[in-house]
């Protein structure tokens, strides 16, 4: 049974080292996992991601169930070997994606039906399809349907995205059971801890979850609106509730300066679309802060994206070129600004692993934010 798959290495204050094993490898923590939404890291290939040193990435339940569906994924013999992805993967839940598209769902407690965004029709998501949907796909690690509330929420409706949240994650837990049995315990599922900015019911949430013996933990419904000191103070409360022999992943985040807030109170697992879909609209993230290639400052400018990377797009091409790319809509620009945006993620998972093996941790983190935000 994959119910210990989290190894603890090192510890520096509340910062983690650890590594998670699964089918398809082992991967080190902690880590950020691009995301490949319909099974792809847009504008990006398996060996870039490679290359780049990513070893996870996340797909996406909701678009993979939409195109191709996953009867043909499963066909293909799941979306590793679908996708040329020959290592560790995970896929959300549709939860989140549910959320952001209230204005055409409808969520009971039943599941949510929603409409595709393709071609209207409707479809309904419950917990026991979820499971069937995301065990066809065949990722190593899966996740609970969740509801994911809005911010700001009222206590009420926090409240009954905790309940249905623990009713949908029981029924995920027995129907992923069952599954597993007969596909000899291929697959890791996590539990979600919702409860929005309201530090009772994320207590309650977490004891709820954690009564349901997961392998791994994932917080949900933060970086969804709420202010920076909102995301900390919850997660800094809900953490305290999840078991240290266990995975903690933090959904949907996000910038930097978060990964690391995070990784101090002890997350190991991160994932964003930021980085590939902000380079896609002409802005990377660098050592030195945030860089706006498309911008005409940058017309003459044959500094590389971030002086401080070596990754094979900052050894070879310079902002004025990334510009030009751009603006002429070249596909070639969006390749190479995705690149760096990548590697530089995953150089910063690798300098953070180091640091916490160090026990340098919180200099690493103070150096960082001084040249990323130019000493502010």
């Amino acid at each position: 049974m994959l119910d210990r798959i989290y190894t603890l290495k090192t510890v520096d204050k509340h910062t983690r080292r650890g590594e998670i094993d699964t089918p398809h490898g082992t991967f080190q923590t902690p880590a950020f996992m691009p995301v490949g939404t319909s099974g792809a890291v847009k504008a990006l290939t398996a060996g870039d991601l490679e290359e780049c040193g990513a070893e996870i990435i996340l797909g996406n339940t909701y678009h993979l169930y939409l195109r191709p569906g996953h009867e043909i994924i499963k066909n293909q013999g799941g979306l590793a070997r679908f996708s040329g992805w020959n290592k560790p993967m995970l896929t959300d839940s549709g939860g989140y994606q549910v959320f952001s598209m209230q204005d055409i769902s409808k969520i009971t407690d039943e599941g949510v039906e929603f409409k595709s965004h393709h071609d209207g029709s409707k479809h309904l998501f419950t917990p026991e399809k979820v499971m069937h949907i995301q065990h066809d796909i065949g990722a190593d690690i899966i996740m609970a349907f969740d509801q994911c509330v809005p911010y700001p929420a009222d206590k009420k409706t926090a409240a009954d995205g905790v309940r249905r949240t623990f009713a949908w994650a029981r029924i995920c837990h027995e129907v992923h059971s069952e599954l597993n049995k007969k596909e000899n315990d291929r697959l890791c599922l996590f539990g979600i801890v919702q409860g929005s900015v309201y530090e009772d019911l994320r207590t309650q949430s977490a004891e709820e979850i954690l009564s349901l013996d997961f392998p791994g933990y994932a917080i949900g419904g933060l970086s969804v609106g709420e202010s920076k000191q909102e995301m900390e103070d919850i997660l800094a409360h809900a953490i305290q509730y999840l078991p240290e022999n266990r995975p903690r992943y933090m959904m949907g985040v996000g910038y930097p300066e978060d990964i690391l807030m995070a990784v101090s109170h002890g997350v190991d697992m991160f994932d964003c679309v930021l980085p590939t879909r902000n380079a896609r609209t002409g802005n990377v993230f660098t050592s030195v802060g945030q860089v706006t290639y498309r911008n005409a400052e940058h017309a003459n400018d044959d500094r590389p994206l971030d002086p401080n990377c070596d990754c094979k797009v900052c050894r070879r091409y310079s902002r004025a070129y990334l510009r030009h790319l751009y603006n002429q809509s070249e596909i070639t620009g969006m390749v190479l600004a995705s690149y760096h945006s990548t590697y530089f993620y995953q150089n910063l998972m690798r300098n953070i692993r180091k640091a916490i093996e160090n026990s340098t941790f919180d200099e690493f983190r103070r150096d960082f934010l001084k040249r990323y935000t130019g000493g502010e």
